[in-house]
């Protein structure tokens, strides 16, 4: 089972992004659980990324919600942006 802890950006940007829609909390609430057991799992759609973010991953809550994220180590990752397909590209 991978770990998961949540860097600061990350925090300060999930409050911004998510708050007051409900219905985006609990999705990746149910993803994230996906992925704590799975996080190649073909439904979370996890790819490596390019360019910039080279070094980083991803992973989709919904058609447009990202997570974006980092192997610190083999089962530990540390998610260090979310929002749309447009804010953390």
């Amino acid at each position: 089972m991978i770990s998961i802890a949540y860097s600061q950006h990350f925090l300060k940007i999930f409050k911004k992004r998510l708050k007051g829609n409900k219905s985006h909390l609990e999705l990746f609430l149910s993803e994230v659980e996906l992925f704590k057991i799975d996080p190649f799992h073909p439904s979370l759609n996890t790819h490596k990324l390019t360019g910039t973010l080279q070094g980083y991953w991803s992973f989709s809550i919904d058609d447009d919600l990202r997570v974006v994220f980092y192997f610190s180590t083999k089962n530990k990752v540390v998610f260090a942006d979310i929002g749309t397909h447009d804010e953390v590209y």
